[in-house]
């Protein structure tokens, strides 16, 4: 999946204090690439320029996947390695919607110079609707009881934390040592859960609309809100960063338009 970039490793020649977060995403990847094969998942199509893009500006490259499966009509995963600045991982799941189901988003970023960690991991909600929340989140509960140090202790800078993020959203930022030993159970026990509340769901075809509409509104809210695009522009110009938002990061809102 994410090998580390030959011409950064001799430009840079180590990851500083970003080496252990190239190396635990680069795992969270792969770990997600393999349940997705497990599952009978199939890559979908991403144009060349999206899949892969190096920055003229600093130094840094992006790589992205996506795939489909049973259940899941899209999951999306990226990697932005920039050495020992800046390491990101994120990753989205849309559930088919004939599926009330939660979406599984997960953001990772490791900001090498500051020595800081920001983690988001949710069972991110179509509803607030106490009933609904009952359903989905026992999991994500426990995991959040499991994990203080990502008990959401402050508000989320670029968000409304009560439209399309769970009460027991998994939310940390500070230093990357008080967080990291915890990081990679919370994160493959987060996967874990959010599987088996997949593997529970029972598909109701008559919610179709409901769920497809639920969805564009996450997508809009989302493209509209996603504090991701600044970092991209900066390093790969606007032009890319707005291409890569409505065709890989949230096409849903796109191709949903509809025009007066």
């Amino acid at each position: 999946t994410s090998q580390p970039s030959p011409d950064l490793i001799q430009n840079w020649g180590y990851y500083g204090n970003c080496a252990w977060a190239w190396s635990l995403f680069t795992h969270f990847l792969d770990k997600l690439a393999d349940d997705v094969q497990a599952r009978s998942g199939v890559p979908l199509h991403v144009p060349k320029e999206l899949a892969e893009c190096r920055s003229t500006r600093k130094e840094g490259v992006i790589r992205s996947w996506a795939w489909s499966l049973p259940g899941i009509r899209r999951l999306r995963a990226t990697r932005l390695d920039a050495g020992n600045v800046l390491q990101v991982f994120n990753a989205v799941a849309f559930p088919e919607t004939d599926r009330q189901q939660p979406l599984l988003g997960i953001d990772l970023l490791q900001f090498g110079l500051r020595n800081k960690l920001v983690a988001v991991m949710d069972f991110q909600p179509l509803s607030q609707d106490p009933d609904y929340l009952e359903r989905y989140m026992g999991g994500l509960k426990t995991l959040q009881q499991r994990f203080p140090a990502f008990a959401r202790g402050e508000e989320m800078r670029s968000y409304d934390a009560n439209r399309y993020f769970s009460p027991w959203l998994l939310f940390a930022r500070g230093p990357v040592t008080d967080l990291k030993k915890s990081l990679q159970n919370a994160f493959e026990l987060l996967l874990s859960a959010y599987w088996a509340l997949h593997d529970a769901e029972q598909p109701d075809p008559r919610r179709q609309g409901e769920v497809e509409a639920l969805q564009r509104d996450y997508a809009r809210y989302s493209a509209e809100k996603d504090p991701a695009h600044g970092l991209f522009a900066s390093y790969f110009g606007k032009t890319w960063a707005d291409r890569f938002l409505h065709e890989f990061l949230f096409p849903e809102f796109i191709s949903n338009k509809t025009t007066p």
